[in-house]
């Protein structure tokens, strides 16, 4: 299956180009499904599959509605727990969904949508919230597999046989199965999203209007992008005005955009292609509408995910022949105030600007001790220097 997942800054469109995008790919002959959280004008705004054309079909995300669902459930498995501390359960009618449960919908539609009643498409567009929240978002679940195996390790239930005997010296009771099944179920569940969000297939489309602001949230976006080794294949220039208008003031904000329209071509030609959407002159509205902005569909062929973007280069010092190893990781529009890197036993947690990721040290390099790291030409460089002490003993 091929998943386009589109974004961009807050305001640029993003929602309706990502319509557009599922339009045009039903029309190229693509069985497409369309999930959005935000409603479209002109499209219906069922939770369930609906027909929007004869391969088109659209699904609105109800992130309350899965909150409530996620929280009635856990309720009823903890029901013991719960009714030992003398704990009020909590009616569906009253919970109100907590900051974060957006996300979490997203990301259970998108595992629907691979392994579940969503599947059976060719193609899935996936309209994600504004630019910095989609990166954290398409982070997410491989963050939150990590908390399950530190907080919930696979290798403690061998120890379940004891946990009458623990109870009771401890008085309270030990976690239960159903605990351990539950991480197991979300780990699977998480895996199966990660892995679409990895996929050769997967590629994502940024959506940006014209101008200044959008120049600086996309900077900011190539490097979350290089970061979390994801690939664009098409920005959408959205709400491009006419050019040579008679009114000087249209006349100059025409002009402000295909200056800006220009620095996007040289700045990220030929790896990512700019495609301009006319301005309709009012807010889009249904199928028609869609169609007239031309956006084009994903064209079929494999994009070819960034993947892992690290590199190691092995440098030797002239003096003392003292060998260093370089980890290397491209990050484009990065600057040296906004990073900061702090080994953690075998990982590296690395921050840059608004985004955060732990990567896991490669094995060669765990039993070496880091020399120093540089940033340069937006490429940051990790110096590893063989450990002895760390090596393994032979005897």
């Amino acid at each position: 299956m091929r998943t386009v997942l589109v974004t961009g800054p807050g305001g640029a469109g993003r929602t309706t180009v990502a319509a557009a995008t599922a339009l045009a790919a039903a029309d190229d002959g693509s069985r497409t499904l369309l999930l959005s959280a935000e409603a479209i004008p002109g499209l219906p705004a069922a939770t369930g599959p609906t027909p929007v054309t004869d391969r088109l079909d659209h699904v609105r995300i109800d992130s309350g509605e899965h909150f409530r669902a996620e929280l009635t459930e856990l309720q009823n498995r903890a029901s013991g727990v719960l009714d030992l501390l003398g704990a009020g359960r909590l009616d569906g009618e009253e919970l109100t969904e907590l900051p974060g449960s957006p996300q979490l919908a997203l990301l259970h539609t998108l595992r629907r949508a691979v392994a579940g009643d969503l599947s059976g498409y060719d193609t899935l567009v996936v309209d994600l919230p504004p630019l910095t929240e989609a990166l954290a978002l398409l982070a997410l679940p491989e963050q939150l597999r990590r908390y399950l195996r530190r907080l919930l390790p696979a290798e403690r239930q061998a120890a379940r046989a004891l946990r009458p005997v623990l109870a009771q010296l401890a008085g309270v009771p030990m976690p239960a199965q159903w605990l351990y099944e539950a991480a197991a179920r979300k780990d699977e569940e998480l895996a199966a999203v990660q892995a679409l969000i990895e996929d050769e297939a997967t590629t994502l489309r940024l959506v940006a209007e014209p101008g200044p602001a959008a120049e600086d949230a996309l900077r900011t976006a190539r490097t979350g992008l290089a970061l979390y080794g994801l690939t664009a294949d098409l920005l959408v220039a959205s709400r491009v005005l006419p050019r040579h208008s008679s009114d000087p003031w249209f006349a100059a904000l025409a002009a402000q955009q295909e200056k800006c329209l220009d620095h996007w071509r040289q700045d990220l030609a030929p790896d990512l292609p700019v495609h301009e959407a006319a301005h309709p002159g009012r807010d889009p509205e249904g199928v028609g509408d869609l169609a007239a902005l031309g956006i084009p569909a994903p064209d079929g062929r494999t994009p070819g995910r960034a993947g892992d973007p690290w590199w190691t280069e092995e440098e030797q010092d002239a003096e003392d022949g003292t060998t260093t190893i370089a980890w290397c990781l491209p990050l484009p529009g990065a600057v040296k105030e906004d990073l900061r890197l702090v080994r953690r036993g075998d990982e590296l947690l690395l921050t840059v600007g608004p985004f955060h990721r732990i990567v896991r040290i490669a094995s060669a390099l765990r039993r070496c001790t880091v020399s120093g790291a540089a940033l340069a030409d937006g490429v940051l460089r990790v110096r590893f220097t063989p450990d002895p002490a760390l090596w393994p003993r032979t005897s």
